[in-house]
């Protein structure tokens, strides 16, 4: 169940009636996390003091107002809590305003920050109900005042089906002007030609809103290159001289110096991305390693079946810079002895012939 974000009441003239609050929206986008570029590990955002030149907790922060550059004032909770504001508690209606004049001639309406949802507690139901169908069939909506998060904030209140819908507002001190910005008048330069094309295609374009018909395609797609490194296989990517070494020798080499029957692990390594898989470029190639695996299973060269996926290659991600070259530069670091070495050990044993030195 959703958690209510604020209680209190809506207050106007004599009537008071108890409500709880809560986020009528949500953030769909992606978020990351900040990581050591050499080791992958998680960042930490310490708070450090430059004065004394040591990371502190939060525990010794307070709140302070820079009243002139370099100089604060502090502001502690309990001067926070001595503000008189009588909208603490309550959702306080200033007036009542058409819907249309509150869009059109006061534009402050249009500069929205939040939506939430109101919900009435059980002994003000019959009061709310009758407030929003009031303010519905009259098409109106409340003009009001709330604190939440230590200010006081703006907003309009609309009936919205069932319920009705609170939207914080921007002050009107806190809207920019328009004036600055080049706007000029352009109107009376356009052609009876132009505004009879413009009005045609606007015409054409013209619908019923539907909000199910639109989508975030850039999450979508930023969540797919996401989801292909996340469930993608560690690969090499080969390239090769088919005179030199012909992709069967390839084949060969790579099913000699691993274990193609473990499904996503290789040795100590579990997960989908450790899995044996051949990405081809070409069906001729794909055709190959399919025939390579049922020879080798049918010669019984390993124990259990092979489980090596073949598929096309669809996207092929370079790895990191750090990763580029490390075992010929790290050829001491552990990983790289107790894994990488055993596998070109391997490699010199059975195939001496292929290996340069």
């Amino acid at each position: 169940m959703a958690r209510a974000v604020w209680r209190g009441a809506i207050q106007f003239g004599l009537v008071t009636i108890p409500v709880r609050l809560y986020l009528a929206t949500e953030s769909k986008g992606v978020s990351f996390n900040m990581l050591h570029a050499s080791c992958g590990s998680r960042i930490q955002m310490k708070i450090h003091c430059p004065q004394d030149d040591q990371v502190i907790p939060r525990s010794d922060t307070v709140k302070g107002f820079e009243y002139a550059p370099g100089q604060y004032v502090v502001v502690a909770e309990e001067d926070l809590e001595a503000v008189p504001l009588k909208t603490v508690r309550a959702i306080e209606i200033e007036q009542f305003v058409p819907v249309a004049a509150a869009a059109g001639t006061t534009p402050v309406t249009r500069f929205a920050k939040q939506a939430y949802y109101l919900e009435p507690e059980p002994i003000g139901r019959r009061a709310f109900g009758l407030l929003s169908s009031v303010l519905a069939e009259a098409g109106l909506q409340g003009i009001c005042k709330i604190v939440l998060r230590d200010r006081e904030q703006l907003a309009a209140l609309d009936p919205f089906g069932s319920t009705m819908l609170l939207t914080t507002l921007y002050w009107p001190d806190e809207v920019r002007s328009a004036d600055d910005l080049d706007l000029a008048d352009a109107a009376s330069e356009i052609k009876p030609a132009e505004r009879a094309m413009a009005e045609q295609l606007v015409a054409a374009m013209t619908g019923e809103f539907d909000a199910t018909a639109y989508r975030d395609e850039y999450r979508e797609a930023l969540m797919g290159v996401i989801e292909a490194k996340v469930a993608g296989a560690e690969v090499v990517q080969v390239a090769f001289d088919p005179a030199v070494l012909s992709y069967r020798q390839l084949l060969e080499v790579f099913f000699g110096i691993h274990d193609p029957t473990t499904l996503n692990r290789q040795g100590a390594d579990v997960g989908t991305q450790y899995r044996s898989a051949i990405f081809t470029h070409s069906p001729e190639q794909r055709q190959t390693a399919e025939a390579v695996i049922a020879e080798l299973n049918r010669e019984g060269v390993w124990d259990r079946p092979i489980v090596t996926e073949v598929a096309p290659l669809e996207t092929f991600f370079p790895a990191e810079e750090y990763h580029q070259g490390y075992y010929r530069g790290n050829p001491g670091q552990g990983y790289c002895q107790v894994v990488i070495s055993p596998k070109l050990a391997k490699f010199r044993k059975l195939f001496a012939g292929l290996a340069k030195g």
